[in-house]
């Protein structure tokens, strides 16, 4: 039997009107009545008539997602917790991958009447998308963004913070000698979790035991540590700018007979789903996705219903874990 709204009202112990309310993103509900709604949509996995809601509110009940590419876990994790909570509020999700505004898939939906709104991923043109997307009146919420003066309407996660309680953590652990493996310059997370890094060490006096640059994949961090080891120099840790980069590392590392992280210590970045299956276990910053997905969407549908006049972007704080892959001296 298909779930109705009076099935959620019953479920949460509150009413049908308040239950609407929530779906509809009025922000007179509380917010403990609010998750105790949302909670009990995900339970029953009740689906609002798309269709009815669309013919009394002449929007389409489609909201699009452009993103360079799904090669990538964070992303992945972010766009399935989007969709997980679209799905709760009676909305699809449409994706794109695209990269750059150019492409045949990027103006189907930033075309009128396509999308009610739109996320933009990680986008490496953002100024083009944002002129193209004002211009025919689409709400929008960039997600990672790479220029700063576009965070009005946008979801970043602290990167700096990520990148200074990463190194933090090593030189607690002891280590005075650390290394950067980090992305390509254009990408902000690169620059600001190396400004991270910078800070923490700058503040003990001291400084890296060299900064590298590429790209974010397992080949950057195995042919730099290759390089270390050929060099016949070592530093004590490393703190890789992804968790790709990290893995890298420690496949040379354990080619080598090097132990890690008795010999050498390792932390890597995102928490990707690969870093808690690794030997030993990697040390490394989460990105929390279900925050930045329910942040995004809450700000997209304020948007959309016009309760969100002004910008106001969000930073959200990653956080560290702690497993094997770094020890004390």
């Amino acid at each position: 039997m298909k779930v109705s709204i009076f099935d959620v009202a019953k479920k949460s112990g509150l009413s049908v009107v308040t239950v609407s309310r929530v779906l509809n993103g009025a922000e007179s509900v509380r917010e403990n009545n609010r998750q105790k709604v949302l909670e009990a949509i995900k339970e029953l996995d009740y689906r609002p008539n798309a269709a009815a809601r669309s013919l009394a509110s002449g929007k389409t009940g489609i909201i699009g997602i452009i993103v360079t590419t799904l090669q990538d876990s964070f992303f992945d994790a972010v766009v399935k917790e989007l969709n997980e909570v679209l799905a709760m509020h009676g909305y699809f999700l449409a994706i794109s991958i695209s990269t750059g505004i150019e492409s045949d898939d990027s103006h189907y939906l930033i075309q009128e009447d396509r999308v009610d709104g739109l996320f933009l991923l990680s986008p490496m043109e953002e100024d083009n998308y944002i002129v193209e997307l004002k211009r025919r009146g689409i709400p929008y919420v960039l997600i990672d963004n790479q220029q700063p003066e576009n965070d009005n309407y946008s979801i970043t996660i602290d990167n700096f913070k990520g990148g200074y309680s990463a190194t933090r953590h090593l030189l607690e652990q002891g280590h005075t000698s650390i290394a950067h493996l980090c992305g390509q310059e254009m990408f902000r997370s690169t620059r600001e979790r190396r400004s991270g890094f910078l800070q923490a060490l700058q503040e003990q006096g001291l400084t890296p035991f060299e900064v590298v640059h590429g790209d974010f994949d397992i080949e950057m961090g195995y042919d730099t540590c290759k390089r270390w080891l050929k060099e016949g120099k070592l530093p004590t840790a490393v703190f890789a700018g992804d968790d790709n980069i990290a893995l890298g590392v420690i496949n040379a590392l354990m080619e080598a007979g090097i132990q890690v992280p008795e010999q050498v210590a390792v932390v890597g970045y995102d928490d990707h789903y690969i870093a808690s299956q690794l030997h030993p276990h990697l040390t490394t910053i989460r990105q929390p996705a279900d925050k930045i997905g329910l942040a995004a969407v809450d700000m997209l549908l304020k948007r959309i219903s016009g309760k969100m006049k002004r910008g106001a972007g969000m930073r959200i704080d990653p956080e560290l874990i702690v497993r094997e892959s770094t020890a004390a001296k």
